[in-house]
């Protein structure tokens, strides 16, 4: 800037002593000042593209993902004045919801529901009117189911708090009467594990003395591996009858009770020594039988 203002000062020097040698030229007009520049034209936004600041278009890639990697068992349901919502909380009973792609669904209560659902990208959660199985109960978990599929129509607004400090994740479902649900999550064995294997366990009656080593002697389930064809007819022989070493995620066995399960086998990557290279997790109960003592 100090070398622009020096060549202005030289030029208007020159300029006075032209002036003074003649003083009886009259000065030119000064030329008239130049018409501002138009503003440029604001660039348009190339087709396809996202605009700064703009709206997200899609469901938020991080939600969808914690919704389907857990499983949400409710720990509490409030309403809008913070009483807390009797109906939803059977004791002994809790609702889980397990998300996957496109479909939730909803067990405890009495029956076990299934519905549609989508989150929108301001993460209010759609769950279409469920359908459900038609088992009766006592009227309390009649009322639950009830009470559930009532919230669950209402519009929500879905929040997650993430895992912490060894802490679960925690759903939060907010419906259009202000219901606050909270559910507790735990990963799926799919999001540990990978996709499952498809496997039959038919499972005896009484359990069997077993050695798992290293453990103590105890008892452990006796299974042996069935096939059924596409028309769910058994094909083959069964299995040897093995011992079962471990649990069957999700399954209770009853003393007495024999039952043919379908479950999803699940695959280890390198496990230690002591642990199975498998991990089993109950789809559900294909038959039951009771014998006679």
């Amino acid at each position: 800037m100090q070398g622009h203002w020096i060549h202005h000062s030289l030029a208007a020097l020159l300029l006075t002593s032209a002036l003074s040698v003649t003083a009886q030229t009259p000065a030119p007009a000064p030329a008239p000042a130049p018409a501002p520049a138009a503003p440029a034209p604001a660039t348009a936004p190339a087709p396809g593209s996202i605009p700064p600041n703009a709206p997200r278009r899609t469901a938020d890639a991080a939600l969808v993902r914690a919704l389907q990697d857990h499983e949400w068992t409710l720990r509490s349901a409030t309403a809008a004045d913070g009483r807390p919502v009797d109906a939803l909380l059977v004791a002994g009973k809790p609702f889980v919801l397990r998300f996957k792609q496109g479909n939730v669904s909803i067990k405890g209560g009495c029956n076990t529901m299934n519905a549609r659902w989508r989150l929108s990208p301001q993460n209010a959660l759609t769950v279409a009117r469920p359908m459900s199985t038609q088992m009766a109960c006592e009227p309390a978990l009649m009322a639950a189911d009830a009470a559930m599929a009532q919230a669950l129509e209402q519009a929500l607004q879905a929040r997650v708090e993430a895992a912490a400090g060894g802490s679960a994740a925690t759903l939060h479902l907010v419906t259009s009467a202000q219901q606050t649900l909270s559910f507790e999550g735990r990963r799926t064995l799919t999001s540990q594990f990978g996709a499952p294997t498809r496997v039959f366990l038919e499972v005896a009656a009484q359990r069997v003395p077993c050695t798992p080593a290293p453990q103590p002697p105890t008892t452990c389930l006796q299974v042996r591996e069935i096939r059924f064809d596409d028309k769910g007819l058994r094909v083959g022989e069964p299995g040897p009858w093995r011992a079962f070493y471990g649990e069957i995620v999700g399954y209770t066995h009853e003393p007495g009770t024999a039952n043919v399960l379908r479950v999803n086998r699940y695959t280890r990557q390198k496990p230690p020594a002591d642990v199975s290279a498998y991990v089993y997790e109950l789809d559900m109960v294909v038959e039951s039988r009771t014998e006679k003592k």
